[in-house]
């Protein structure tokens, strides 16, 4: 039996991981190692047991008398903190979902990585905060590494048998979020609830907001980069509103490899499970005589400048990514609190960058985890001096 782990099996990538494995024979096809969750104490129980799994671990501390509580009889290990949550990841698996949200996943996915047959890597954060050292933690210990985004699943399946040599450009594609119609005067006064109503994935709130000002196109900018090893002058943002075509690849002889399918994240997920076999999935065919029409349009820098920041970070190298990303992530926090507004956040990424990126990207060697922390501490710190300038607002 595979030996299976989901870090991160609460949130929506993790839920519809459970989903396939249920499906799939759950406890009777799969040894489900490690579940691991945040505050959801509830539904990590539930997963726990249907899966029998060998250990639960909520990353909250104080919780841990809860999930002991719901987990009771069941023979489900129960265990909390970012300690447990270590000796988790280095428990041995076959497979591993890493699917913690934000820079909190880092860590686990490096641990994982050095104990796991196969990386399926829906942490984007990863590697753009430090891709190399992931890449070369895989590599010592010749672990798999699959992505689990739809768009660079995408890609990596439209690369399948293909020369990498005839690799010409990557077309990522972007959805536009629920504001890809307003004009900047207008998202001004958005709100995180409007902001959270993606028009066609069924995601978390974060990464739903992320969604909506485009950042979580930037991490994906930089993902791709680093992932499929091209320079950023390869890689295109096309706006496509129905997001049925997940992203193409483009090669010399002009040929365009496109991946399609329906906005189900199961389809990227079930793909990592089950690679390189492809079997029946539970998801909707794609009906072309009523699919009808399918829209492009060029991505938007002005209205969204966290693509041009992104290009920026790649320029910039080194670990400028991690400042990059722990910026977006208090930006996103600020304005979760109602601190800053919608508009706010790119401003200011683009003030943390201003102020730290030139030093983050003198660092251009392989690095630690705790250089890749530090940057992030720092970010975060510098981020909020903005926040704390601008607020009230």
């Amino acid at each position: 039996m595979r030996r299976i782990s989901i870090f991160g099996s609460t949130g929506s990538i993790g839920q519809n991981t459970v989903d396939l494995l249920e499906r799939q024979g759950g406890s009777e096809a799969y040894d489900v190692v490690c579940l691991t969750g945040a505050r959801n104490i509830a539904l990590l129980a539930e997963q726990a047991k249907a899966l029998r799994a060998d250990v639960a671990v909520t990353a909250v501390p104080d919780l841990l008398d809860d999930l002991k509580a719901a987990l009771s009889g069941s023979g489900v290990e129960a265990a909390a903190g970012p300690e447990a949550l270590r000796e988790a990841s280095a428990r041995p698996s076959d497979w591993v979902m890493s699917a913690i949200v934000g820079s909190a996943g880092l860590e686990p996915g490096l641990i994982a990585a050095a104990h796991c047959g196969t990386l399926a890597l829906a942490n984007k954060e990863s590697l753009v905060c430090a891709g190399a050292l992931l890449e070369e933690t895989c590599a010592a210990h010749d672990t798999r590494l699959l992505p689990v985004d739809s768009e660079h699943s995408a890609i990596f399946q439209a690369l399948q048998g293909e020369d990498r040599g005839a690799l010409e450009r990557i077309l990522l594609t972007a959805s536009g979020g629920p504001f890809r119609n307003l004009t900047k005067a207008e998202m001004r006064d958005v709100t995180p609830e409007q902001a959270m109503a993606h028009p066609n994935w069924d995601m978390g709130a974060r990464i739903s907001i992320d969604s909506a000002t485009m950042f979580n196109k930037a991490l994906e900018l930089i993902e791709a980069h680093v992932l499929f090893d091209v320079t950023p002058e390869q890689i295109e943002v096309v706006v496509h509103p129905q997001s049925i075509i997940h992203s193409m690849v483009g090669f010399a002889d002009g040929s365009i490899m496109a991946q399609l399918g329906p906005s189900d994240m199961r389809g990227a997920i079930g793909f990592a499970l089950n690679y390189p076999e492809r079997i029946k999935l539970p998801l909707e065919r794609l009906d072309f005589a009523t699919l009808k029409r399918l829209d492009f349009m060029a991505e938007d820098r002005d209205r969204f400048p966290a693509l041009q920041l992104a290009r920026d970070v790649m320029a910039a190298g080194g670990l400028t990514g991690a400042v990059f990303n722990a910026a977006k992530e208090a930006a996103l926090d600020a304005f979760i609190a109602g601190q800053i507004g919608f508009l706010d956040m790119s401003d200011l990424v683009t003030y943390v960058l201003d102020n730290m990126g030139p030093e983050a990207s003198d660092i251009q060697n392989t690095v630690s985890l705790e250089a890749v922390l530090d940057y992030d501490t720092r970010a975060r710190r510098k981020a909020g001096e903005w926040v704390g300038a601008k607020a009230p607002r």
